[in-house]
């Protein structure tokens, strides 16, 4: 009875632990690991479906299950940094809980993992881009006339203008995307703001913080961006309407700017059909009486 007793606490005690799986997501990164003698498959959809076995036997058991993306490239250079034989399947567990706290993830919740892979992309994106635009910011430095930080500043000064058009917006679920030119490619960010049940805006402040980011740093770096934002609600058309980043300031576009945005393929250049039962339409005024956060002279 009392062996009974203590496999069943462990059972429990199992579904209490959180583990992560580190994800070779693409057939190339794949192939970077068959170097390592330890590393037990040799073909990649083979490997991906015994992968998604596993993620679904842990839910079945209770268990939580993060799923991070696994770089052949960083693992190897965390094994030579850390001094570990990185053909040794323990510095692989060590690589993936360190990706567990630092690297992009996304939690497993029973989807099929041709759902997952695209999800953990889009997050390792979203998680470069930031620490891009960051990195990018903070060597902004000093303004050489009055000594203001100036990433500090352009970041205030994005932060004002996020809230001021959620102030503005119509009610609604709303989805925003700010793009900005940089060298050597565009920087995007998008934002989730919805109404709750009490009218309340609900949204999720990693992606309130990354959008401000790369606001800011075309702000910062008074490089070419812009801001398009869609308002959807129950029994009303959909709104689109956007600005035109000019220095620290948001200027409207007007409505056939937005029209032609949304329906010109950015590959192409082609023209696409407008979608039906859509406003195309103008932005409201985002500005405030009294003085605004940012770097002014």
């Amino acid at each position: 009875m009392a062996l009974t007793d203590a496999r069943t606490m462990r059972r429990v005690l199992r579904r209490e632990i959180a583990g992560t799986i580190g994800l070779l997501t693409d057939e190339h990164d794949f192939r970077a690991m068959l170097r390592y003698r330890s590393f037990a498959f040799d073909d990649h959809a083979t490997y991906l479906e015994h992968v998604e076995t596993l993620l679904r036997v842990r839910a079945t058991q209770g268990s939580h299950t993060t799923v991070a993306l696994f770089d052949p490239q960083e693992y190897a250079e965390y094994c030579a940094a850390a001094d570990l034989d990185p053909d040794d399947p323990a510095s692989r567990t060590r690589f993936t809980a360190e990706l567990a706290a630092t690297g992009p993830t996304v939690p497993y919740d029973g989807e099929p993992l041709s759902d997952l892979v695209p999800a953990l992309v889009d997050e390792a994106v979203r998680q470069a881009t930031w620490e891009y635009a960051t990195t990018l910011l903070a060597r902004l430095g000093t303004c050489a006339s009055c000594g203001e930080d100036i990433g500090r500043a352009a970041f205030a000064r994005a932060w004002h203008l996020v809230a001021r058009i959620l102030d503005t917006a119509p009610p609604g679920d709303r989805h925003l995307v700010c793009s900005v030119s940089t060298t050597p490619e565009t920087l995007v960010a998008v934002l989730h703001a919805d109404d709750d049940t009490d009218g309340d805006t609900s949204l999720d402040e990693t992606e309130a913080l990354e959008f401000s980011t790369v606001l800011a740093l075309g702000i910062g770096t008074r490089s070419p961006g812009g801001i398009v934002m869609r308002t959807s609600a129950p029994g009303n058309p959909d709104r689109i309407y956007g600005w035109r980043l000019r220095g620290e300031d948001l200027v409207p576009l007007t409505a056939s700017e937005v029209f032609d945005a949304y329906c010109t393929d950015v590959e192409n250049g082609d023209l696409i059909s407008p979608e039906s039962g859509v406003d195309y339409g103008e932005p409201p005024d985002l500005r405030t009486d009294g003085p605004t956060p940012g770097h002014h002279h």
